[in-house]
């Protein structure tokens, strides 16, 4: 299941590409998803690309008074 806010894309791998980067992110301790994002984050800074952040996600703008909502 995709994590809130994130894009979901199937994406058709070499599998000799996909081992290599399960390889590097074990070795960096992320997920293989989160070792794509990192690269492809990588080769678009090297590019001179930034990403605009992403709007925050909508939440209730009532103040928590610590009490039950009901």
């Amino acid at each position: 299941m995709a994590s809130p806010g994130k894009k979901s894309y199937p994406l058709r791998i070499d599998p000799a590409l996909w081992a290599e980067i399960e390889r590097l992110a074990a070795q960096e301790l992320r997920s293989a998803n989160a070792q794509v994002e990192y690269l492809l984050r990588e080769a678009l800074a090297r590019r001179g690309r930034r990403l605009t952040p992403a709007a925050p996600a909508q939440t209730d703008s009532r103040p928590d008074t610590g009490e039950p909502q009901g």
